[in-house]
């Protein structure tokens, strides 16, 4: 089972999810990493769950246009929407230091 290590508050938590595993939906059920995890709409358009990948980002997809279009230049510094992706490797995260996330806005009709 992938292990998972949240470091925020300046503290690591850290647990074991079955593979597969969206952290987002988890936690919104109450499931590690419940309560440690920072998240909002969970379909990538808020950025509230935007992480730092610190470990085991070399198994993750490539980042979606969902991804692209809210992180932007934050995906060069190692930043990723966690509501977007599934886990099935270990995965080391922080959510310390993240540079505030303005999501676009739609445009005007």
């Amino acid at each position: 089972m992938p292990k998972i290590i949240i470091h925020k508050n300046g503290e690591a938590h850290e647990g074991e999810v079955r593979p597969n595993s969206n952290l987002v939906v988890r936690a919104g059920i109450r499931q590690f990493p419940y309560p440690h995890l920072s998240y909002g709409c969970g379909m990538g358009k808020c950025g509230k769950c935007t992480s730092r990948i610190i470990r085991g980002g070399e198994h993750l997809p490539a980042p979606n246009w969902k991804e692209k279009k809210v992180l932007g230049e934050h995906l060069d510094m190692g930043c990723r929407l966690i509501c977007q992706l599934w886990i099935n490797d270990d995965l080391e995260l922080s959510q310390d230091g993240i540079p505030a996330i303005t999501p676009p806005r739609p445009a005007a009709a």
